[in-house]
């Protein structure tokens, strides 16, 4: 039996008005998934535990099999990971975005207009990261340069506590109420100006400005965090398992459990990512590569719902829909290989709120071996409420998955 875990990040969503009172996912072309659901268990789950805010950190740590009230220490150290920047205990680690702030007045009264500046590529954010590094760097802080607008600042010996708010929560809002507070408050709300005076003029952000881009002219720091340590997912599972992802985060989780981190070419984490690519590098990886288990996170529904746009968040779906979940199927049928599949978003991100929400989301398990229908006709929200099945743990999804054989 080979697994598979088909995630649409944020891919789930609430009703709007201008798609006939539909969700994206109630209103995509998804002949795929309709083909599966009433064969398959159709169930909503609980990825956000009680008292954790919705982040993809703990939403996906929980999808892969791990308790977050258990595990989770922070979202920037599983980055950091990912990174390869090697972590001390004592360190405290915070992600650092490059964002558009606008506004001529005081810093504190700026808005937050663009939390990932545009996707600036990741070639323009190493030019401004490295600039930083050379003005900002010291007193114990580190920056180090990432993905496209996902960076990460080290502080040695640092201090936890603090109230960081992610940049993509305040879209569009200004920024007055949401500045740093805790006990290093100060030294991270100075670094955060200091990076506005330095980039607001660089070279780098007057080609953007020049091409009707977004500036990066503001470093934004949150999810701070400590040295983290997953169980092994071959200890815990007795499998060999994968993970395919355009984003540190994922990757991070990935190798702190031991998992295989299965790179892909053109993977970009938003809607123009390599939906092809991914499906056709897990298919190998299970059927002559020797893996168990592959987990195939795609972040384009979450960009889209981050930035309210309904139009790319559908050609998502069904772009899983019809590429990755279609090739899948096709790929394990040629090769008379029994599989299982588990297809669901780590969390909604609605279009528009354009952030996260902890509302339980809808997942669909269905495997060639068996018919697990429970009458549900559709993969939807509303399916996935109407059959009644509810998973108050979403870490346990992964077992309830594997005990079938």
């Amino acid at each position: 039996m080979k697994y598979v875990v088909v995630l649409g990040d944020g891919m789930a969503d609430y009703k709007l008005s201008a798609l006939q009172g539909k969700t994206c996912l109630e209103y995509a072309h998804t002949p795929n998934f309709d083909e599966l659901a009433p064969h398959a268990e159709v169930g909503l789950f609980r990825t956000v535990p009680e008292g954790f805010k919705p982040g993809s950190d703990v939403a996906n740590m929980s999808v892969m099999g791990f308790d977050p009230a258990k595990y989770y220490t922070g979202r920037s150290p599983l980055e950091a990971v990912a990174m390869g920047i090697g972590l001390k205990d004592t360190d405290v680690t915070l992600r650092a975005n490059l964002v558009t702030l606008a506004g001529d007045g005081a810093y504190e009264d700026m808005t937050m207009a663009d939390y990932s500046a545009g996707e600036i590529t990741t070639a323009e954010a190493r030019e401004l990261i490295n600039y930083l590094k050379k003005e900002l760097d010291g007193d114990g802080l580190t920056l180090y340069p990432g993905v496209s607008y996902r960076h990460c600042l080290v502080a040695e010996n640092g201090k936890t506590g603090h109230d960081l708010t992610p940049p993509h929560d305040i879209s569009d809002r200004k920024i007055t109420a949401y500045l740093p507070k805790g006990p290093c408050a100060q030294k991270y709300l100075a670094l955060m100006k200091k990076s506005h005076e330095l980039l607001k003029n660089h070279p780098v952000n007057r080609a953007r400005v020049a091409a009707g881009k977004n500036p990066a002219n503001s470093l934004w720091l949150w999810g701070e965090g400590t040295k983290p340590a997953l169980g092994n997912f071959n200890a815990k599972t007795g499998l060999k398992g994968g993970v395919i992802s355009a984003v540190d985060l994922v990757k991070g989780i990935a190798l702190l459990a031991g998992m295989k981190f299965i790179p892909v070419e053109g993977a970009t984490g938003n809607y123009d990512t390599n939906f092809l690519g991914k499906a056709e590098a897990a298919a190998h990886e299970l059927l002559a590569g020797g893996l168990d288990y592959v987990y195939i996170h795609m972040e384009g529904p979450d960009e889209c719902g981050h930035h309210g746009d309904t139009g790319h968040k559908i050609f998502s779906i069904e772009q899983i829909d019809g590429l990755v979940v279609k090739t899948l199927k096709e790929a394990f049928e040629r090769a008379g290989e029994d599989y299982c599949m588990l297809i669901c978003p780590d969390h909604p991100t609605p279009c528009t709120i354009k952030t996260h929400v902890a509302d339980p989301v809808p997942y669909m398990l269905y495997t060639n071996v068996k018919n697990l229908g429970n009458g549900a006709k559709r993969y939807t929200e509303d399916e996935g409420k109407n059959t009644g099945v509810f998973i108050e743990k979403g870490y346990t999804l992964l077992d309830r998955m594997l005990q079938i054989k």
